[in-house]
């Protein structure tokens, strides 16, 4: 298997906005994370993930971006960003940017020109539609509004929008939007940037002929239709492969087959994924299901293309609620599930505050809520004539703002984040949780989780190693090894509220297992019958 230092890499996603506050506006700003640097440094961690900075009305989170080129001011500046890519690499570390190009915002210079007439020179570079029977071009839905499209007064044409109405999607079949795109691509690159965390990056290709779907609440016809492999193709012959980068692609709707398209190490792409076969389609914890999941990716991608491994991110409720148990088991918990995501095949991702154990979240009413899809659905669902407490606790599991709450510095007002109010509430539960206290408590999540990254640094095997997991038709175990030519490592998890047994398989029996991590203070060394307790995870070592 080809080495390369990305595949060595775990990866630390800031999501900015929520992540350290220093002028007092609410929101987390880029000097923040420069002085923050050190503590993500300490943890052991190789690139930041620093989530959409750029220009931006903020309509959904900088998600919509208004000009590629500049910072937004809540962020700070571009000469603020310059010291933070500076600050990142003198600490050995590298920085990766979100790739926004599937949309943009409605206020970018180059959609007020597509929609100001007809025969606008960037007339083509959004996509254009004439009403069907005086309604919407299809019955396509987005993912935050019923419609896909937006009709416009004043040129009596829709335009087609995948996310929120103030997103409409750039038209990649026109050869001048590609090009701005790679010229784009390259002016940070130049800057010295270490690759990119490309934002839907499959949607980029529309089905020709925009017919209606079978099933227009299956979004899936947004994303792998013909012609975005040629896109990729062309990006990377453009662009990516003249620099010594790091690409992941957000790539829902997507199997192995279709994965390895987009990251074959013989495609010339992607480096690799994010796949949803967990975040988005399995919305509490499945032992069978998640472990066929790792089975058909590992099968599907080993040796020919590199995985991700995550269980949370801005876009999804906090790990160890959602997966995990937040109340009398929460530390062990979020260690197992730590352990398990840096262990599978892959590159492990931290979102910021994982590494605390910081939990999901309950505000009392949607008024308190600021994620734009939740906000959407909620409308939507009370204007058919549900009961509004009814479709507010709906969403309320997989509601984004489960991630989005600032992080938990110390036990001080607004949890050490803000000295003004915070753009978003704190989760109450800042006094118990916070890094302060992480930091005092030699058993806390995060030196676990330093534990864990520095493990996978001093064995290859965690990295390059196979997988097979030898806990299949097991209820609440799951046990695998993972073995590179001597070093073998077998991993068992009690993913469960009770204590479990777990016999291990004979080729073990006759072997001397060294300990090398476990998530309780005390724990045995390896026998033949494992009694492991609730969510106890143990790493033990076999060369």
């Amino acid at each position: 298997m080809k080495k390369t230092w990305w595949k060595e890499a775990v990866v630390y996603q800031v999501y900015w906005r929520s992540f350290y506050d220093t002028d007092g506006d609410g929101y987390g700003d880029l000097q923040g994370v420069i002085e923050k640097l050190d503590y993500i440094k300490n943890l052991g961690v190789d690139v930041i993930w620093l989530n959409p900075c750029y220009e931006s009305p903020d309509k959904d989170n900088g998600y919509d971006i208004s000009d590629y080129y500049g910072v937004m001011e809540k962020a700070g500046t571009i000469d603020t960003w310059e010291t933070l890519l500076k600050e990142v690499h003198s600490r050995g570390m590298k920085l990766i940017m979100d790739l926004v190009v599937n949309h943009t915002s409605e206020l970018h210079p180059w959609f007020i020109e597509s929609r100001s007439s007809r025969d606008n020179p960037k007339r083509d570079w959004y996509i254009w539609k004439d009403p069907v029977d005086g309604k919407e071009p299809n019955n396509w839905r987005s993912y935050f509004t019923p419609s896909v499209w937006e009709y416009d007064e004043v040129t009596k044409q829709y335009y087609m929008h995948s996310f929120a109405i103030e997103q409409p999607d750039l038209n990649w079949e026109n050869a001048e939007v590609r090009e701005e795109i790679y010229k784009m691509m390259k002016f940070w690159l130049d800057k010295g940037i270490d690759g990119f965390r490309m934002d839907v990056i499959n949607l980029l290709a529309k089905i020709k002929g925009f017919p209606n779907a079978e099933n227009p609440s299956d979004i899936s016809y947004l994303g792998n239709n013909p012609g975005i492999h040629d896109y990729l193709q062309e990006m990377n012959e453009k662009v990516l492969r003249h620099y010594d980068i790091f690409t992941v692609g957000e790539i829902p709707f997507v199997t192995p087959k279709d994965g390895l398209l987009y990251v074959g190490e013989n495609r010339h792409e992607l480096h690799t994924l994010f796949h949803f076969q967990v975040a988005d389609d399995m919305p509490s914890w499945d032992i069978k299901r998640y472990k066929q999941i790792q089975k058909t990716w590992y099968e599907g991608m080993w040796g020919k293309g590199w995985n991700s491994q995550f269980l949370n991110n801005h876009d999804h409720t906090r790990q160890v609620t959602r997966y995990g148990n937040d109340k009398q088991y929460r530390v062990e918990s979020a260690k197992l599930l730590g352990t398990m995501v840096h262990t599978l095949p892959g590159m492990p991702y931290i979102f910021q505050g994982e590494e605390i154990g910081m939990t999901g979240v309950r505000f009392p009413s949607i008024d308190d809520y600021h994620d734009i899809a939740m906000k959407n659905k909620y409308r939507e669902e009370v204007q058919k004539g549900r009961d509004p407490q009814a479709v507010f606790e709906s969403l309320l599991p997989l509601s984004r703002d489960n991630s989005r709450t600032p992080v938990q510095w110390d036990d001080t007002e607004n949890a050490g984040f803000t000295s003004g109010t915070p753009w978003i509430k704190v989760n109450p539960n800042y006094k118990e949780i916070n890094v302060e206290a992480a930091l005092k408590d030699p058993n806390s999540v995060y030196y676990y989780y330093k534990k864990l990254i520095a493990l996978r640094k001093k064995n290859p095997v965690m990295i390059y190693g196979d997988y097979h997991d030898i806990s299949e038709g097991h209820e609440y175990i799951y046990a695998y090894t993972r073995r590179l030519n001597q070093d073998t490592l077998l991993i068992v998890l009690n993913h469960s509220d009770e204590e479990n047994t777990f016999e291990i398989p004979e080729s073990f029996k006759q072997q001397k297992g060294e300990l090398l991590l476990c998530n309780y203070e005390e724990c045995e060394e390896l026998s033949t019958s494992l009694i492991l307790r609730p969510h106890e995870a143990r790493i033990y070592s076999f060369v």
